[in-house]
């Protein structure tokens, strides 16, 4: 069983401030380093900070909740109020796109303190007003089934790295159990909604999410939660709140496809 130390256990919040250290880790500057990682994008969430995000579709972004929920309301971010910018580097990203609509767990609370049931569910869906073309960047898969060993990887920005994706390649899990993962990645505030990667064949696959950081009383560690069920519900969730498009009335006389006085149709799609 995880036991999480909750006088050291933190919510890695992009408002919040500390030192970390650099080790084993690459910055992904240039175009050529950032091959197969396009799909990590930064969260910019208006004028209040950031998070990190990934696509796993062209119209899906995977975060933590605690990114997704305005703390002073406990509401989700408005539509366009936050941007996803896919493979951000040094000021230019691949692609930008806006958030249209946030699915969290009905029981996740934003001004909750930190636990580990509220790590548990801290898992957010946004989707995205335009899909980013595979051309573009490819989204994740999630990962399924049993891992061979504990070597995972994580992609994210962070204090002191925001304007690049940073890549640890290699970290590890060090506890597994009751719907909670701990993992000794070195990771910071604003790496909140990162991806926690394992290797399946060629790619990496997406085990967990960051969701909070702490010490267990000899190293730092971060926590995540198991995405089995949760991702699956959160889309069902988008799909059946999704806008739907307006009805618009257009007037057509009859016997005519011209616009006029007369019969009344109308079509969803404002045709």
């Amino acid at each position: 069983m995880i036991r999480i130390l909750l006088g050291t256990f933190l919510c890695l919040s992009v408002l919040s401030t500390a030192s970390h250290a650099q080790t084993a880790k690459r910055k992904l500057t240039d175009r050529d380093d950032l091959y197969g990682w396009e799909a990590v994008g930064r969260l910019d969430i208006g004028n209040k900070g950031f998070c990190t995000g990934t696509l796993i579709a062209r119209d899906l972004v995977l975060t933590a909740a605690h990114c997704a929920l305005d703390k002073a309301t406990g509401r989700p971010y408005k539509p366009g109020e936050v941007t996803f910018r896919a493979g951000l580097s040094n000021g230019n990203s691949l692609a930008d796109r806006k958030v249209i609509q946030i699915a969290t767990h009905p029981d996740f609370v934003a001004n909750a303190p930190v636990s580990a049931p509220r790590v548990r569910i801290d898992v957010a869906l946004m989707r995205l007003d335009a899909p980013v073309p595979h051309g573009v960047a490819d989204p994740f898969a999630l990962y399924e089934g049993r891992i061979n060993d504990n070597e995972i990887s994580v992609a994210s920005y962070g204090q002191g790295r925001s304007e690049a994706i940073t890549r640890q390649r290699s970290c590890s899990i060090l506890q597994r159990g009751r719907g909670l993962i701990s993992f000794d990645c070195d990771v910071t505030f604003g790496s909140s909604g990162s991806a926690i990667l394992a290797k399946k064949g060629p790619r990496w696959q997406i085990l967990s999410v960051v969701s909070a950081g702490g010490f267990d009383g000899r190293r730092k560690v971060g926590y995540g939660m198991e995405l089995s069920g949760i991702v699956s519900d959160l889309k069902a969730d988008l799909r059946r709140d999704a806008p739907q498009p307006k009805a618009k009335i257009r007037r057509l006389q009859v016997g005519s496809d011209k616009s006029s006085s007369g019969a009344k149709f109308i079509s969803s799609d404002g045709s």
